[in-house]
């Protein structure tokens, strides 16, 4: 999977059987990009269907175990 993103990109995905893989694949593919750990990519719900992936701006706290 390659895209051209800066910060985000949006995603509709038909196929429910593939809809893991897929998201998963983004999420490897927007952190490289971005040189960051995945727990920095978030990833919402737009629409039916649809999947936005943005990297999480430095200024928000991220969790700790």
């Amino acid at each position: 999977m390659t895209f051209d993103a800066t910060d985000s990109v949006t995603l509709k995905i038909w196929d429910r059987s593939t809809l893991h893989h897929t998201l998963d694949s983004a999420v490897n593919e927007l952190s490289a990009r971005h040189n960051t750990t995945t727990c920095r990519i978030a990833v919402t719900c737009s629409g039916p269907n649809t999947f936005t992936l943005s990297v999480r701006g430095e200024g928000k706290v991220l969790a700790t175990a």
